[in-house]
């Protein structure tokens, strides 16, 4: 299959030990601010057989692998379908992304109809993830002075924004600029993050603290409006998903 990358990553799909429900394409490329030598960050679901889970052997709930490609570092990182089904609720929204992204190298049936469920687990306490997710970059910001934990910090906030408002997962932040009022430097900071992975971000720290702070607190108030519920409703479906998957 030749993804959105115009990488024929098709191998990389046969090459897995287990079933892959879906494979997508996650990171900078997914946030829509990859550099030139940014690494692809593929994402997805393995189905372990039954027997692995009832066994006294540890299940390997998790693989991932780095490698290059092409001359492209590769990551990819899969989970298994009952694991991934967990983080989906646990709130976390970095899980969602991947099960959502456009960019998608692998699918099936099966990944269409998780995805059909996706709505059924967002929650207002979406917000927590996303206001966490923005502090934790914003540190390294801080830390590092680099454009990239900067992007990353605007891009989550925004997602979360546009989350509480819209019930929908939107990752890709020139699409979010396009639809929220956000600091007008941005598609500068974009444009340069093109250029480099790592560098210094050149920006007055005054500046974006101010605005970072502006984003949290239009996020609390999005939080605070959302009509999205205060807990799950897919449980039971996602259960009997998994259960039929895995008997299946």
């Amino acid at each position: 299959m030749i993804d959105a990358l115009g990488m024929d990553l098709t191998p990389v799909v046969a090459e897995q030990p287990h079933p892959l429900l879906f494979a997508t394409v996650s990171g900078a490329h997914l946030y829509g601010f990859p550099s030139r030598d940014s690494d692809v960050d593929l994402r997805g679901v393995h189905l372990l057989p039954a027997a692995d889970l009832v066994g006294l052997r540890e299940p390997e709930e998790t693989r991932s692998r780095d490698w290059v490609r092409d001359g492209v570092e590769m990551d990819l990182v899969t989970h298994d379908l009952r694991k991934f089904v967990r983080l989906m609720l646990r709130r976390n929204g970095y899980v969602l992304e991947q099960l959502l992204s456009p960019l998608v190298v692998h699918t099936t049936d099966a990944h269409k109809e998780l995805a059909a469920l996706a709505p059924g687990v967002l929650t207002s306490h979406h917000a927590h993830h996303y206001r966490g997710f923005a502090g934790t970059q914003w540190r390294l910001f801080e830390k590092t002075g680099e454009l990239k934990p900067l992007l990353y910090t605007f891009r989550v906030l925004l997602t979360g924004i546009h989350l509480m408002g819209s019930g929908e997962v939107e990752a890709h932040l020139p699409t979010l600029l396009g639809e929220l009022e956000a600091p007008g430097y941005l598609p500068e900071l974009i444009a340069a993050k093109a250029e480099r992975e790592h560098g210094d971000a050149g920006v007055d720290r005054e500046r974006v603290r101010a605005d970072v702070e502006r984003l949290h607190v239009r996020l609390d108030e999005a939080q605070a409006a959302s009509v999205l519920p205060d807990a799950v409703t897919a449980q039971d479906a996602l259960h009997a998903f998994v259960v039929r998957l895995r008997l299946g």
